[in-house]
């Protein structure tokens, strides 16, 4: 266990540098140009999130939504979202800055995603064992997120079966299963995710 721990932070650090380095200059500059266009604000929107151990941390995205302080998630056809933030959302490239806080050793490349403290607050009271996700670090993608559990939660079974496949990854999780899921991601991401908004 422990050496596969290591293998995957070194695979975290070097995958994350390598992609910090050579690719998200480009990414921030084009994609940050169109977000202030879109709307007056910052490129990046920062949120506290809860981490490893229940730890709080400050998560990193590309702003895809309009300042406004209301701060419930996002609906299908959310009139908050501007046009590149539907584009970015859709294709998941609102999340390539978490690159940051995964080389910050907050995240990992693979992962359960990283939930927004209220809804730690509403659900876990409702759901059994969904504290144990995070018994790892959080991920910028996930095994719940290419088996279509993403997106706007309308009722406690959707959380439920998120968590589910979140602890069957903490439990069955694999270098091999890592790379699996991040080529699977790529794939989601080149096609357009059609419940990311």
């Amino acid at each position: 266990m422990m050496r596969s721990l290591i293998l995957k932070r070194l695979f975290d650090i070097l995958f994350s540098l390598l992609f910090l380095l050579f690719l998200f200059p480009l990414f921030y500059l084009v994609l940050g140009i169109a977000i202030k266009l879109s709307s007056p604000g910052a490129v990046l929107f920062v949120q506290k999130r809860t981490g490893k151990g229940g730890k709080i941390f400050h998560c990193y995205k590309f702003r895809s939504m309009q300042l406004n302080p209301d701060t419930q998630p996002a609906t299908e056809n959310d009139p908050r979202t501007t046009r590149i933030g539907r584009f970015i959302r859709r294709t998941n490239l609102d999340e390539l800055p978490q690159f940051i806080n995964v080389l910050k050793g907050e995240m990992s490349v693979v992962g359960p995603r990283p939930h927004a403290l209220w809804t730690d607050e509403q659900y876990a009271p409702l759901i059994e064992d969904y504290m144990s996700r995070y018994a790892v670090k959080p991920g910028i993608t996930g095994w719940a997120q290419i088996s279509g559990f993403r997106g706007e939660i309308k009722q406690t079974e959707d959380m439920a079966g998120r968590i589910a496949k979140d602890l069957c990854y903490i439990r069955n999780r694999t270098f091999s299963l890592d790379l699996s899921i991040i080529l699977r991601t790529i794939v989601s991401m080149i096609r357009g995710d059609k419940n990311a908004y």
